[in-house]
This record gives structure tokens, C-alpha cells and sequence, in this order.
């Protein structure tokens, strides 16, 4: 398990979806950790991962 290095809440439970895009590699989410740091997400079939993070917001 994975955890956001800002403030090592779970990357498996987004807090808040803001977007969710589908694409050619499966579906591309953009959500926001409880710090405030919006991540990138590419779902393809049953995986999950965090392809690009930001730090938190001010």
C-alpha cells in the first residue's frame, strides 16, 4: 500500500474526486488527499496507481 508523502493518508481512499476522464489506457481520476494535494490517477481493470502528485495546497 501506498501513502501520500505529505501526510501518510492511504492512496487507496482518494477524499475527494474531482474529475474522472476516460481514456485509451482505461480511466484517468483526478482527486484530493485530505492535505489538500490534488493526484493523478490511471485505473486500468482491477489497478489503481498514482501517476503524477502535487504538493498541498496553501
Amino acid at each position: 500500500m501506498t501513502y501520500c508523502p505529505h501526510c501518510g493518508w492511504p492512496d487507496a481512499e482518494p477524499f475527494q474526486i474531482v474529475s474522472r476522464q476516460h481514456t485509451t489506457e482505461g480511466q484517468t481520476v483526478w482527486s484530493r488527499c485530505t492535505c489538500g494535494s490534488l493526484q493523478v490517477r490511471v485505473l486500468d481493470g482491477a489497478c489503481s496507481r498514482v501517476v503524477a502528485r502535487s504538493r498541498p495546497a496553501a
